[in-house]
């Protein structure tokens, strides 16, 4: 669809594709993601007929003529004006890729991925329940399998999986549980809130640093919007030297 294609006509003026892609614009962001579905640009294209339908009726009542609209639109005019002036305060910040790694260097403990497992468990609502499972996998059946026919938590349909996590994500005892198993290894029963858990540990990661690719994108950023809010502080306080 090309720009200037028109899409309707009010009172003798068109409103083309390019009108309708601004008014989009203008909507808020989570609204903004339904800009390729054609049911709603043809919502939106009635909301904008809309406005230069009353548009035109106010123009007719010659409210364009009234002393409150004069205001409100001095006042519009202001707004607009300090936007794009905020704007051009601010445009030339920009953040340089030796700044980025400065900081990366200096802060590297804020980017520290704390210590994960990754595990499968079983819950039963009793412990004797719980030890004749147990004993069952002593026995030779599958972690999984006992997951699948055992377990009242959701996760048994896949076996127990539980996927990775790190500290402060499950319940004390559980965390506590998993963090000291050894791998391959199945504990239990674990009391909690919840039940009995018989825990088998996949896997451990140790705590790590994120490499500076990962994060570079956030440390921009972080470190441009300081940058633009220590220019906007400087031009205030300039404009108040020069105009109060």
């Amino acid at each position: 669809m090309s720009n200037q294609e028109i899409l309707a006509t009010v009172a003798g003026e068109n409103i083309t594709a390019a009108d309708l892609n601004a008014f989009i614009q203008s909507m808020p962001k989570e609204q903004q993601m339904y800009a390729s579905s054609p049911q709603f640009r043809q919502q939106m294209l009635e909301q904008l007929i809309n406005c230069r339908l009353f548009a035109k009726y106010a123009e007719e009542l010659k409210l364009d003529e009234t002393e409150e609209f004069q205001t409100i639109l001095n006042n519009a005019r202001k707004d607009i004006l300090a936007s794009m002036g905020i704007g051009e305060a601010v445009r030339n910040v920009a953040v340089t890729e030796e700044e980025l790694k400065e900081f990366y260097e200096a802060n590297k403990a804020r980017f520290e991925k704390g210590a994960t497992v990754s595990a499968k468990h079983i819950l039963v609502k009793e412990e004797e329940k719980c030890q004749k499972v147990l004993e069952e996998i002593i026995a030779g059946k599958a972690f999984e399998e006992a997951a699948q026919q055992y377990s009242t938590c959701p996760s048994g349909q896949k076996g127990g999986d539980l996927g990775e996590f790190g500290k402060g994500q499950m319940v004390k005892e559980f965390e506590e549980a998993a963090f000291t198993a050894e791998i391959g290894h199945v504990v239990g029963p674990v009391v909690t809130q919840f039940g009995y858990h018989l825990i088998k540990v996949e896997a451990k990661n140790e705590a790590t640093v994120a490499a500076f690719e990962e994060v570079k994108e956030q440390i921009r950023r972080n470190l441009l919007n300081q940058k633009q809010n220590q220019a906007y502080g400087a031009k205030v306080a300039e404009l108040k030297n020069k105009y109060m």
